[in-house]
């Protein structure tokens, strides 16, 4: 059931100097990260205009494949991921959609290997339960 859910991750407790203010806040305000994200969203929905959908989210495994294209070094590491964590094939096309976004949203045309591995990052509940 989990596999069904692109992102999962564990949230920690807030410690207590960022509740005080003595720790300082993200670098970028609100404005900076809507703007990122309107951004990564207006990329997704030309990228998958002739799909007929407009985000990531709801790509096919066929547009998935045509839309996620990974280098080597991102191919070797998502193996070795899927093979020690016991993933499912639909785990490997949530990690792809994922990737995708995390590259839209730093405004990268290609999926790089920091993207794959932070996607794979947030699989904490495959982790948790699976391993």
């Amino acid at each position: 059931m989990l596999d069904r859910i692109d992102i999962h991750i564990d949230v920690p407790a807030v410690k207590f100097r960022d509740l005080t203010g003595e720790t300082p806040p993200e670098t970028d305000d609100s404005d900076t990260i809507r703007d990122r994200v309107i951004a990564a969203r207006d990329k997704q929905r030309l990228r998958l205009t002739e799909e007929k959908i407009f985000s990531n989210a709801a790509m096919t495994p066929r547009m998935i494949r045509r839309h996620c294209a990974i280098d080597a070094e991102s191919e070797q590491m998502l193996e070795r991921a899927m093979t020690r964590l016991g993933l499912s094939a639909r785990a490997y096309d949530r990690i792809l959609k994922v990737s995708r976004t995390i590259a839209d949203l730093e405004g990268s045309d290609d999926i790089r290997s920091a993207h794959v591995a932070e996607a794979v990052g947030y699989r904490s509940l495959d982790r948790t339960y699976w391993t």
